[in-house]
């Protein structure tokens, strides 16, 4: 499993990075990917198949990066109208509507925030891709190698609190490193870098409750090794508003948290 998970990242790295480094259409086009296949495990998981409320999110999504990309207003708009078109359709039966726009907000909010990230620059979005890897990384190796008390037992049994330091600890040093270690600044960082950690495992605990809830192993067998799309990016899904928010109510707007 461990060879697969990494010939699998060894493909799907590069593209992540050819597109945040080149921005523009190339990220709003693997945001649109994205968008549309989160939709589709989102419902498949939430309503048991992919039902036309599904389609109308689907939708939402694939029009969230290239709309945001011209006019974050009026992406947020576009969230809006997902949230309310998506949960008007019919429901299978013993399925809650809300789950529909719960979903909308889920899945395009933090396209909308990647989206506005890479705007700022390739600095930026680059930090927040290699933070949220490192703390996936840093927790697995950790919470292997030293394991110990479990973090949340009943919501994902193999996470442990020496994984989550672990990870912590392997995401100030992106953020120490994204700075070269110049003071304040990679200080400022790393901290930065460490707590952002914390919300990126607290994503991955939240789709691993999601999936507890509903009784699904992973989201999708899209990517071999890893599950489906949700179950790779359920860490940046918390982490870019998160990033975003900080940015809008920082004094000194996007330069109180990145530096560049």
């Amino acid at each position: 499993m461990l060879k697969t998970r990494i010939l699998s990242a060894l493909v799907m790295i590069p593209v992540a990075l050819g597109a945040a480094w080149w921005g523009n259409w190339a990220w709003v086009a693997l945001m649109t990917v994205a968008g549309v296949a989160l939709a589709w495990e989102w419902t498949r998981i939430t309503q048991g198949k992919f039902t036309v409320g599904g389609r109308i999110l689907a939708a939402g999504g694939a029009l969230m990066p290239l709309t945001g990309w011209l006019n974050p207003l009026q992406g947020l708009m576009l969230v809006a109208g997902a949230a309310i078109l998506s949960a008007l359709p019919p429901v299978p039966e013993g399925r809650k509507r809300f789950w529909m726009p719960l979903g909308a907000v889920y899945i395009m909010l933090p396209q909308l925030a990647l989206i506005t990230i890479r705007e700022q620059g390739r600095g930026p979005l680059l930090w927040v891709l290699f933070l949220v890897w490192a703390t996936d990384s840093g927790a697995y190796f950790a919470g292997r190698a030293i394991g110990g008390p479990k973090l949340a037992p009943r919501i994902s049994p193999k996470k442990t609190w020496a994984g989550l330091a672990g990870g912590m600890l392997a995401a100030a040093l992106v953020g120490w490193a994204m700075k070269n270690g110049m003071m304040p600044a990679a200080w400022r960082l790393a901290a930065a870098s460490a707590a952002l950690a914390v919300v990126a495992q607290a994503g991955d605990l939240a789709e691993s409750g999601l999936k507890r809830y509903f009784g699904v192993k992973d989201s999708s067998q899209l990517i071999p090794g890893h599950g489906g799309v949700l179950d790779r990016l359920d860490g940046l899904l918390a982490v870019a508003p998160a990033v975003a928010v900080l940015a809008l109510i920082s004094p000194g707007g996007w330069n109180d948290i990145y530096g560049w």
